[in-house]
């Protein structure tokens, strides 16, 4: 399958393992590294992307928006007894549980750089996990109207598609 054209360029971009790491440690670096990326803009080097591969301690976060904390089944003083962290953030979607076992990715894209729109980065982004799970022999999909990647029923048995990627975005300065 052919994807589109811009996963065929190669902008300067370099991948770092954070290894587990609190989910507060993980924002303070994806802030950093969205400041130097806009920093390098119009220099002799620009920065396309920089990629933060990262395993969480046990965290759910919450976005900012009206109501998404409502959505919180388990009472704050349950999770922390439990060892799961609870923090706000600023990226799209509602509540997200991450924990040990689990890869979360953080690129960090200058979508000027590479001339793309947020619909076409949500688009990429799942290109680019379909690809990857393709080469592990994992056939993978989008399903109409949804964003992230899910993976065919026959996996779990009972017919139904799979989410096996989530994505929450949140864009500043156009990274």
């Amino acid at each position: 399958m052919r994807g589109p054209a811009y996963l065929d360029m190669n902008p300067t971009f370099a991948i770092s393992d954070l290894g587990r790491i609190a989910y507060v440690e993980a924002y303070a670096r994806q802030a950093e590294t969205l400041e130097m990326v806009v920093a390098a803009r119009g220099s002799a080097e620009p920065v396309g992307a920089r990629v933060l591969l990262v395993e969480h301690d046990p965290v759910i976060t919450v976005t900012r928006r009206p109501g998404a904390v409502d959505h919180l089944l388990a009472s704050r003083e349950l999770l922390a007894s439990m060892g799961v962290a609870l923090e706000e953030t600023d990226r799209g979607g509602d509540i997200t549980y991450h924990g040990p076992g689990q890869l979360v990715v953080y690129p960090i894209v200058d979508l000027n750089l590479l001339n793309l729109g947020l619909h076409d980065y949500m688009r990429l982004l799942e290109e680019v996990v379909i690809r990857t799970l393709a080469r592990f022999g994992v056939g993978a999909g989008r399903e109409a109207g949804a964003t992230g990647v899910w993976v065919p029923g026959s996996v779990r048995g009972r017919g139904e598609a799979a989410k096996v990627c989530a994505m929450g975005v949140r864009v500043r300065k156009w990274v």
